[in-house]
């Protein structure tokens, strides 16, 4: 805990700091609790998109043996050229979003290609495209995890240091205060009981 000054100004900059805290936490706690909502929720989509990618890989497998034979060559027929992302505000958290996704296939020749080559083409296209949201998925995920640990540990300075520390300087600086007026109070009769004794023993001498 920090030193602070035992004093009537102390007091009333720790009674500032106290409601300044107190008005900030509810809102740093919602905050938290929204962010914990939306982490779920990417959690799910991502796995969701996981998922998506090993059933499209078990088809593929399944359905189209024919990617095991080394003298087809299906490599390169299908590429990225440009993912366009837009950026989403989610409390306070900005995170991707797939808007769109441009995917370029590779022409080729349909004489010099066995029929089933179109085939492992849409399953391509489709992979990549859900490799790249895939990608977007974890990056949301990522930044929303980072975004609600931040917050809660800012919940957590409010609520288990800078709140208790705050009120246990106020009652600190008010005991010593209030030690401080009866100390004063008691001076004060003392002094008063002596300028009645003098004068009492004034009186009596000229008596």
């Amino acid at each position: 805990m920090a030193k602070v000054a035992l004093n009537k100004s102390s007091l009333n900059k720790q009674k500032r700091s106290l409601k300044t805290y107190n008005r900030y936490l509810p809102a740093l706690e919602l905050k938290r609790q929204q962010l914990m909502l939306e982490r779920k929720k990417a959690e799910v989509a991502l796995n969701e998109a996981q998922q998506r990618v090993a059933d499209l890989r078990k088809i593929v497998e399944e359905a189209i043996p024919m990617l095991a034979c080394k003298e087809i060559n299906v490599n390169n027929l299908v590429k990225v050229n440009n993912v366009k992302l837009v950026t989403q505000n989610i409390v306070g958290c900005r995170v991707p979003l797939v808007e769109d996704i441009d995917i370029e296939v590779t022409p080729y020749s349909y004489l010099a290609r066995p029929h089933w080559v179109d085939s492992v083409v849409r399953q391509l296209k489709e992979m990549v495209r859900l490799r790249v949201e895939l990608s977007v998925y974890q990056k949301r995920y990522e930044l929303i995890r980072e975004a609600t640990r931040i917050t809660s540990q800012r919940v957590n300075l409010f609520s288990k240091v800078l709140i208790p520390e705050t009120k246990e300087s106020i009652k600190r600086i008010g005991i010593y205060l209030s030690d401080q007026d009866r100390a004063a109070v008691m001076n004060a009769k003392l002094s008063k009981q002596k300028v009645l004794a003098q004068q009492a023993k004034t009186q009596g001498g000229q008596a």
